[in-house]
């Protein structure tokens, strides 16, 4: 028996898989969706800034750490650059008023150029991976195998979409990121300043992108061109979830997982097809509910 000219019987790997997956393009969009979702900054560098995150990971491990400990420790060292890299593009385009989204665009594009020749002049064009007890190895559960290393990108993808959910809706300065974009005049009213929010918020989102890296390369191995691979896919989950949305984006990242893996298994076609599901659901969101499945 066949459903939608898949066999039955793979039905129930391609969803179990495609949650796995969908976690993992949820860990990894989570960042642009505070830096472009809540911040309204186009800021395409991101999954470039995740690729630097992952060479990071991997020169802490070539030291003897963890790879995701190296991820959790590169944190602090990403914020600090987000914050500076968001006081830049203020100054030269926010700060101006006009067009800033069109330069800024510009500005992003030119910033994910740099990084990625910038990978190639200090590590060469080679892939690089890295090594662990929970990569290469799989949870059998009967007669199916589920890989550690999706296992560890679906328990980051819970954390950082519940430690996000909470900061931003238990604490101030999280209420104050989700109302920045909204109306910076009522905020000045509240006592915070915006441009101080945003740049905090940018930071986070850099900050979470390393630990995306760390994610990146357990699951397999990097190159400094990869970025074109996930740029289609993260603004697809951050646009699908709805601009902003933590839940949405982990929901998002589900339906782009289960959705990629059904069509990788499918017979008639395969990892070609894989690469148009992000832009066909991006497609299908835009003209039927723009503001995506949980906007603001």
């Amino acid at each position: 028996m066949t459903i939608l000219g898949l066999p039955s019987e793979l039905w129930f790997e391609a969803v179990m898989f495609g949650i796995l997956l969908g976690c993992f393009y949820a860990a990894v969009s989570i960042g642009l969706s505070v830096s472009f979702g809540l911040l309204d900054v186009p800021n395409v560098a991101h999954p470039a800034v995740m690729i630097v995150g992952s060479y990071c990971t991997w020169a802490l491990w070539d030291r003897g750490l963890d790879p995701i400990v190296a991820g959790v420790l590169l944190m602090p060292l990403f914020f600090v650059v987000g914050v500076l890299l968001y006081r830049f593009y203020h100054a030269s385009f926010e700060k101006r008023g006009t067009e800033a989204g069109v330069r800024g665009l510009a500005f992003f594009f030119g910033v994910a150029f740099i990084i990625e020749v910038g990978l190639i002049l200090i590590f060469g064009v080679d892939q690089r991976s890295v090594q662990a007890e929970y990569i290469g190895s799989s949870l059998e559960l009967g007669e199916y195998r589920f890989p550690y290393r999706m296992l560890v990108a679906f328990g980051v993808a819970l954390v950082l979409t519940f430690a996000l959910t909470l900061y931003l809706s238990k604490t101030f300065t999280g209420r104050a990121i989700k109302a920045v974009a909204q109306d910076e005049a009522a905020l000045r009213l509240m006592g915070a300043n915006p441009v101080r929010i945003k740049q905090w918020a940018f930071g986070i989102a850099t900050g979470v992108s390393a630990l995306a890296g760390a994610m990146l390369i357990i699951v397999g191995p990097v190159e400094p061109a990869m970025d074109r691979v996930y740029i289609g896919r993260t603004f697809c989950v951050v646009v699908l979830a709805g601009l902003g949305s933590m839940t949405g984006t982990l929901a998002a990242g589900l339906i782009l997982g289960i959705a990629e893996s059904i069509v990788l298994m499918h017979p008639d076609l395969g990892a070609s097809w894989a690469p148009a599901v992000a832009f066909s659901l991006l497609l299908i969101v835009l003209s039927v509910r723009p503001q995506g499945l949980f906007g603001r």
